[in-house]
């Protein structure tokens, strides 16, 4: 109810783009979480051809994120939204067409750009609208976002069940829909700097945001906070796998993890946000998250030396502690997320808020994948070293840094908007 409510008070572009979002996670969550299967087992395509299919989609939006910021200033966020999901709605139907290897690369690519286009747009639009609401506008935005990631593969796997090439033509549709959608209803946006970003080049755009110090300097701090964030993806569901095994019992256990995440931060971001926003500033509230991320990798150091496919407590007890740590590392996302997204608005100084919001997908699209390269390696090293502890307290460890690096910029004044930080100084 408290969600519905902070909804309708909320203008019609608001609501929009919130709607938008949740379709935009459910069209793309029903599809991509099989899309390896589909590839490896329909098409029967070597793995490493499936690895390449799947990183040029990941390279393709990921390093595109300032590119889409960028045109977002200068166009205006309307068309890079649209653009996205006309973009997104070839490269899935693309998809379902075809079985080349070329053909499958160049759709990759289409539906991985086309997130580059849109997310920056739509966060800085969404900015643009909640104005000093922007707080309350965030957690919302994680709600609909979580919501389209726990109900997106629910509905996947029903049309995939059926025919994977179905599941390609109704994610298609999603995105052919809401291109009409906001083409007709959403209201044109753009940056809302005194100085036409068109009338300076892209590089003198770039320049004068790798000059924003106190930005670059949160952009870095906050880096490990997206590796731990895709440990949910990665060592959590390896852990589970590795007690509970690869069959019902794995799988259910997985699928906890994510269920665990999505209804925490649907039925408790308003009022955790609201809670946090009341007793602290934004930076203590991302101090505290981040505490909270790097806490959550604590808990599998119990079950972190027992054998794998253990028998010697019930596989329900063995999870326990994976699942606790999945909670708390939701918990410490639902706390950081709309304090983080306000944060970068409030040091851009509200220019060039889709190429800071591009800047900064950059950066952490880059550590998500070295994370996860170290993480894996820490994994399997540290079994095979004798000391499955370690790479759990690495992780934790990473945490701490992150957030005594946030702490540090909130005590040097660096995480206020950039004239009061200079008027303080």
């Amino acid at each position: 109810m408290r969600t519905i409510v902070q909804f309708r008070s909320f203008d019609r572009p608001v609501q929009l783009l919130l709607l938008n979002q949740l379709s935009i996670n459910i069209g793309f969550y029903m599809l991509i979480p099989y899309l390896a299967g589909y590839l490896a087992g329909d098409l029967g395509l070597a793995v490493w051809v499936v690895g390449l299919v799947l990183g040029v989609r990941n390279f393709a939006q990921q390093g595109m994120f300032l590119i889409g910021g960028t045109l977002a200033d200068r166009l205006g966020y309307k068309p890079l939204i649209v653009a996205g999901c006309v973009l997104r709605t070839a490269g899935f139907g693309l998809l379902g067409l075809v079985d080349s290897v070329p053909a499958l690369l160049v759709a990759s690519a289409a539906t991985g750009f086309a997130g580059a286009l849109f997310n920056p747009a739509v966060r800085a639009y969404l900015a643009h609208d909640a104005g000093e609401r922007r707080v309350e506008a965030f957690a919302l935005f994680n709600i609909f976002y979580q919501t389209g990631i726990l109900f997106g593969p629910l509905l996947g796997l029903a049309l995939t069940g059926i025919d994977f090439r179905l599941t390609c033509a109704v994610a298609a549709g999603v995105f052919a829909v809401l291109s009409v959608l906001q083409l007709r209803a959403l209201p044109q946006r753009r940056s809302g700097d005194t100085a036409d970003p068109r009338a300076s080049s892209v590089v003198t755009q770039w320049r004068s945001v790798l000059a924003n110090r106190s930005f670059v300097l949160f952009s870095i701090a906050m880096i490990g906070s997206y590796v731990l964030a895709f440990q949910v993806y990665l060592a959590l569901p390896l852990e589970v796998r590795r007690l509970a095994g690869g069959g019902v019992a794995g799988t259910v256990g997985v699928a906890t993890l994510f269920a665990v995440s999505g209804l925490l931060a649907i039925a408790g971001q308003m009022r955790i946000t609201a809670w946090c926003r009341s007793r602290w500033g934004p930076g203590r509230c991302l101090v505290v998250g981040l505490g909270l991320m790097a806490a959550s990798f604590l808990p599998p150091l119990i079950t972190a030396t027992a054998a794998a496919g253990s028998r010697a407590l019930p596989t329900a007890v063995l999870l326990a502690p994976l699942v606790f740590s999945a909670a708390l590392l939701a918990l410490g996302t639902i706390v950081v997320f709309p304090f983080e997204m306000d944060t970068i608005v409030t040091l851009s100084d509200n220019r060039l808020v889709a190429t800071h919001y591009g800047l900064y997908n950059t950066v952490f699209g880059i550590g998500i994948m070295l994370g996860n390269v170290l993480t894996g390696t820490a994994l399997d090293l540290g079994r095979a070293a004798g000391l499955p502890s370690l790479p759990w307290l690495a992780l934790a460890g990473i945490g701490l840094l992150c957030a005594a690096g946030v702490g540090a910029l909130d005590r040097a004044g660096r995480l206020q908007r950039p004239a009061a930080a200079v008027a303080s100084a």
